[in-house]
């Protein structure tokens, strides 16, 4: 199960993870991180001096962008017409 970490400063964060990674949420966004990553002491010592918050479960609030699933439907398509590639002569 994950584990979403949320920062609560307005500066972006680097916080360390097992296995060498790192997660980078910036000022008031969030992540997934896993559930044992959030019993580790640099983590511990964010929550506790209120630099981010940590919600169990990952549960969040569906929209009503998302389909029957659950899952949130995304359009890739440009509002800007067709794109031009190469030189244009005028």
């Amino acid at each position: 199960m994950a584990t979403t970490v949320t920062n609560k400063t307005h500066k972006p964060l680097s916080i360390p993870l097992s296995r060498g990674k790192k997660l980078f949420p910036g000022p008031g966004k969030s992540g997934e991180i896993a559930s044992n990553d959030a019993e580790r002491p640099a983590i511990k010592a964010l929550v506790e001096s209120g630099t981010i918050e940590i919600t169990q479960g990952g549960s969040r609030a569906t929209g009503a962008g998302n389909d029957s699933k659950g899952q949130a439907s995304q359009s890739f398509g440009s509002s800007r017409g067709p794109r031009r590639g190469g030189d244009l002569l005028v």
